[in-house]
């Protein structure tokens, strides 16, 4: 089901012109995890990340279980806050989507990569656990969007949560459209 609903999302985000102007420097992933997942094998994402030609949307493989450790460990974190919230999409970071978000009605918070404690930070993999627990602790509940300014040699990042990935496709969708409109 999780690897269907991921290609079915795929080809919204390949409908999409206006998408690919969202994809960040270190490429999207779209990722969605099976019903009470709990370890890394049972988030699916795209192998290889979703990258971009010109507007063409571009991927290496077929979605598949274990892809994306990175985006999997955020979304088996907010599972642990809000079991509905099985999917995440990450967007390149810009203040004007951070405002469509808040103004789509979207709940949004975020935090700070340098207020990371250093045992987090050099612990492998501590980080996006850590960035997740704050933006709840910072809003008071799970929200839709996460964001963080980056850090030194890190990007800022924006990251949708929704119950499945083809919300996450159609939000992302929506955004890039107010998004090309908005920068005109």
């Amino acid at each position: 089901m999780e690897i269907e609903n991921l290609k079915n999302a795929l080809k919204i985000l390949e409908k999409s012109e206006e998408f690919a102007e969202l994809i960040p420097e270190v490429r999207t992933n779209l990722v969605m995890a099976k019903k009470d997942a709990k370890r890394i094998e049972e988030v699916a994402g795209f192998p290889g990340r979703i990258s971009r030609h010109n507007k063409q949307i571009i991927t290496c493989l077929d979605p598949e279980f274990g892809a994306s450790s990175h985006m999997a460990r955020m979304v088996l974190t907010v599972l642990k806050h809000d079991p509905q919230k099985r999917s995440a999409i990450n967007l390149k970071h810009d203040p004007f989507i951070i405002t469509i978000c808040k103004k789509l009605g979207l709940k949004v918070s975020s935090y700070n990569r340098s207020q990371e404690p250093e045992k987090i930070r050099s612990k492998e993999g501590g980080t996006i656990p850590w960035g997740v627990k704050e933006a709840i602790k910072k809003l008071g509940e799970v929200p839709d969007v996460i964001y963080h300014k980056g850090a030194w040699g890190k990007e800022p990042i924006i990251t949708i949560l929704t119950p499945d990935a083809i919300e996450a496709a159609k939000i992302s969708v929506c955004i890039a459209q107010l998004y090309k409109n908005l920068k005109k």
